[in-house]
């Protein structure tokens, strides 16, 4: 069975899952006076934020390259569906992350709860290069698998230190 798939709704999670992670860190920072924490929880906010429009500009770049590139097809038994693999991302389909801080967490629960969210989202983009042809940029989205892993790092030091 062939399944064909659009890439501007894979483009189109991704962003949604960069842009929870961004709303995630943000509401994270507001959380904590702690100058150093607020810095760390808004820098990784920024760069989630930039993920976003990397996305967004792939998506864009689909366009203008034409049909081709647009649809996939995949080559087995299992239907893609886009949003349930987002779902899988923490940072994607769930509650929006700005509930989801009550502020009762403490910064070491803040931590460890954004550790996940990240090895998710990495999960979710290891699977994503599968459907994305090298004209779409698929290396770049190596790219990002790398940030995100800089992030797992930055949190992981950080949590260390409590």
């Amino acid at each position: 069975m062939v399944v064909e798939f659009n890439a501007f709704e894979i483009f189109e999670i991704a962003e949604k899952i960069e842009r929870n992670g961004a709303k995630f860190y943000r509401r994270a920072a507001e959380l904590f006076d702690d100058s150093n924490t607020h810095k760390m929880f808004l820098q990784l906010a920024e760069w989630e934020k930039a993920h976003e429009q990397f996305f967004a500009g792939m998506r864009k770049d689909l366009f203008v390259q034409g049909p081709k590139l647009r649809t996939f097809e995949t080559k087995n038994d299992v239907v893609f569906d886009a949003q349930s693999m987002a779902g899988l991302a923490v940072f994607g389909n769930r509650m929006d992350p700005a509930v989801e801080l009550t502020g009762k967490e403490s910064i070491t629960d803040i931590l460890k709860c954004a550790i996940e969210k990240e090895k998710d989202t990495i999960v979710f983009y290891t699977g994503l290069k599968d459907f994305v042809s090298a004209q779409a940029g698929k290396d770049k989205i190596d790219d990002i698998i790398k940030e995100e892993m800089h992030h797992v790092r930055i949190l992981k030091e950080s949590l260390e230190l409590r």
